[in-house]
Order: structure tokens, then sequence, then C-alpha cells
């Protein structure tokens, strides 16, 4: 019960930081991986302190490449690798797959919101009729030019409920 508290806690903050500020911060993750390592080595020892490592590396593994890629912020995966560190790694990888469906979906809502769903589909259909590649056609933004960014953090936070409601 504790570790759903801190859980739904940890979330609740990142997401409202990551929407404010576009940051979720150290001061949530950190001391949340060192409570959840701490709780399972001191209640199930060693098998504890594995569980709590194998969730952290799954958490951390399933979000590094895209933060290299520069499509994440480290916070971002330090969130994904606390919920690993608190949940084990089924959970984690639940929460990802999850995560990634609605962050996939507010990646399709926003580009048809900034684009437009005609000149979106008017587009597409233009580039097969063509054959030409539509990268970067359909991504326009504030933040830089040909990307369109949105706080990765509101997908975790939803990805990771969803795991919690239906199972993970």
């Amino acid at each position: 019960m504790i570790l759903l508290i801190v859980l739904v806690t940890i979330l609740i903050v990142s997401l409202y930081t990551d929407i404010k500020s576009r940051r979720i911060l150290n001061i949530i993750t950190l001391p949340t991986i060192i409570i959840a390592f701490v709780f399972h080595t001191y209640t199930f020892g060693l098998s504890g302190l594995v569980f709590s490592s194998k969730g952290f590396l799954t958490g951390v593994g399933l979000l590094i490449i895209p933060f290299i890629l520069g499509g994440l912020g480290a916070g971002d995966v330090k969130l994904m690798a606390a919920i690993g560190a608190l949940m084990g790694t089924s959970f984690v990888f639940y929460s990802f797959i999850y995560t990634a469906i609605i962050g996939g979906m507010i990646g399709v809502f926003i580009i048809l919101k900034t684009k437009g769903f005609r000149n979106s589909i008017k587009s597409l259909l233009i580039n097969i009729a063509l054959f030409r590649s539509n990268q970067g056609s359909l991504s326009i933004s504030k933040v830089s030019e040909g990307k369109i960014s949105f706080p990765y953090g509101i997908a975790i936070v939803l990805g990771t409920f969803c795991s919690l409601i239906w199972g993970g």
C-alpha cells in the first residue's frame, strides 16, 4: 500500500511540474528511486534489491534510446526508472506500452491540430502519389523548426495509471 501511495504521489507531482515547467524534477525522482531500493531490500532482502534493480534498469532501458536521440528529456527517463524501481519489471514494461500508445495518440492529435486534418491528409496523399518522402512535412512547432513537442511526462503518467487500473 505504501508503494502505491508513493507512486501516485510522484505521478501527480510529475504531471503538474511537467505541464507547468516542462520538467520532471530530480527532487521527486531520485528520492523515489532510493525509497524503492531501501524498501524492497529491507522488506525482501537480496531478492528485493534484485527486484528493484531489474525494474530500475528496465525503466531506464525502455527510454534511453529515445533520450539519446533527443526525443525525451532526462526527467522522463528518471521517472520511468523510478516507476520500475518501485513496482518492478513487469509493471514498468506494461506502463511503457500504455505510455507509448497514449503518447502516439497525443502526437497524432497535436499534428492534426497544428497542421489541420485536411492539410495533413492532403500532404500525405500527395507524397504517396508522387512517391516522395514526407519526412518533416507534417511537423511544425513554436519550439523549433521541424519539430512538434509536448511534455511526455503526461503520457508516462497516464500510461502508468492505465497499468495500475488494467494490470501490468
